[in-house]
């Protein structure tokens, strides 16, 4: 009797599962928006969710490391800093101390593709939110002097210092990212920027650089929580309808490239365990086969039962670690295996079995077990951010500058849940049996660890 009652409540279980599911199918996923344009360019998306009384101002300029020029690089990111300086209207700390006192928090990073800046708390700071972004966007220029470009220039190369440097493998993004890419292509560098560069930018370059890419016709705000679109419309209107626009802006266009062969290098650094990089060059974000390779990099590293972390980290003990992962951008993309040895191993026995399994992925193609389960993660990772104000206002804008609608939820759901096994046979045939970065980053003194082969160190 108890077995029995045990198994009802199983099959109900499933039951109630599969009819949730069957639900979630039948009604289409949506974010619904209002966006809106200035006179001055400024573009403005609305998401309105009141189930909670908070709030988020979501701003991206579309400006990133991707948009320097070699021997200026680093400015994007230099700027994320140089904004929470101060403004004529909230000078520094104002901009963090009133948010604190509203109840509310900010914070900002910077990519290849964007510099993006976020605030979120209660609802009614949003008018605070509003006129602290319009003063530092129209507002700002007026305050930056060169005591402000070298305190944070300084800032930013001890960032530099910690996390490139003087951190472990600190050195291996920018070496694989001057491998992959040619010396032309703005993907190239790393979105930190070089010291030499940093040394090298002026007062005048970086007014220069404020006065193309920080304009309202270069920017997209996201106001997502509990406010009305009505309402944002006028704050908007209010605080950024009278600054000017900027001049147009020509974005660069990366040249188109192949690598010829298997390119190999060697870093000696101050690491305990050897570590091996794989890079391949692949397609853009949203791209027909970016969705595909997502779901490789699951397949071979997503999960613990997944093909090389079950392979390496659990059967085999050759390595501590192992990831992989797709990373599509606005003008480019690129395949990422990172993997470190465990004690007593070196990295070629780590390499004979990551190609031999990205060999017999591509020969043989996922089971329907490992595709699905690939699936069901991407799917719940995907749904348990739309529980956040702060992951939907991201999402919006991020969909909106990579395929031009804001509300692309579903159909980038979709992409995944589309995804075949011969997709995922034909991506890995069509880009990881093409020729890769190999890099090896190894304990000083110990070149032999390294993957055979490794001649040049950069």
């Amino acid at each position: 009797m108890v077995r029995m009652r045990h198994v009802l409540i199983i099959l109900t279980f499933l039951a109630g599962a599969t009819a949730s599911r069957a639900l979630a199918q039948a009604t289409p996923l949506s974010v619904p928006y209002t966006m809106d344009t200035l006179a001055n360019g400024l573009r403005f998306i609305v998401h309105e969710d009141h189930s909670v009384p908070t709030v988020t101002m979501n701003v991206w300029y579309h400006v990133g490391s991707g948009d320097e020029k070699r021997g200026r690089t680093g400015f994007a990111h230099l700027f994320e800093h140089l904004m929470f300086m101060g403004s004529e209207n909230a000078p520094y700390p104002a901009f963090d101390r009133l948010l604190e006192g509203a109840g509310a928090s900010n914070n900002g990073s910077t990519t290849e593709d964007r510099t993006n800046y976020f605030e979120w708390g209660p609802s009614n700071a949003a008018p605070l939110m509003a006129w602290l972004e319009a003063d530092r966007m129209g507002f700002f220029l007026s305050t930056m002097d060169q005591e402000k470009v070298d305190l944070q220039r300084d800032v930013v190369k001890n960032e530099r210092r910690q996390r490139v440097d003087n951190q472990p493998y600190g050195r291996a993004w920018e070496t694989i990212g001057r491998m992959l890419y040619p010396r032309s292509h703005p993907y190239s560098w790393p979105v930190i920027g070089s010291m030499a560069d940093l040394s090298a930018a002026t007062l005048d370059d970086t007014r220069e650089f404020f006065r193309t890419y920080y304009a309202p016709n270069n920017a997209v705000i996201v106001l997502a929580g509990a406010v009305t679109a009505a309402d944002i419309k006028t704050l908007m209107e209010q605080y950024f309808g009278e600054i000017p626009r900027g001049p147009s802006i020509t974005r660069p266009v990366p040249p188109s490239f192949t690598l010829a062969r298997d390119t190999l290098a060697m870093l000696e650094d101050r690491v305990q365990l050897p570590r091996v990089y794989y890079a391949w060059h692949t397609t853009k974000a949203y791209a027909p086969d970016d969705a595909a390779l997502d779901i490789v990099a699951y397949i071979l590293t997503g999960a613990k039962n997944s093909r090389l972390t079950q392979r390496l980290v659990y059967e085999d003990q050759l390595a501590s670690d192992i990831i992989a992962f797709q990373d599509g951008k606005l003008l480019d993309g690129d395949f990422i295996v990172r993997a470190t040895a465990r004690p007593g191993h070196a990295l070629p026995e780590v390499h004979h079995v990551i190609e031999e399994e990205i060999a017999r992925l591509g020969a043989e193609g996922p089971t329907l077990r490992e595709l699905e389960q690939a699936q069901n993660s991407v799917e719940s990772t995907f749904l348990n951010r739309l529980e956040r104000v702060l992951a939907k206002a991201d999402l919006l804008n991020g969909y909106y500058y990579f395929t031009g609608e804001p509300d692309y939820f579903a159909r980038d759901l979709a992409r995944y849940q589309a995804v075949t096994a011969a997709d995922v046979q034909r991506a890995v045939a069509t880009y990881l049996h093409a020729p890769k970065v190999i890099l090896s980053v190894v304990p000083d003194g110990k070149p032999e660890l390294a993957v055979q082969g490794t001649e040049v160190t950069p």
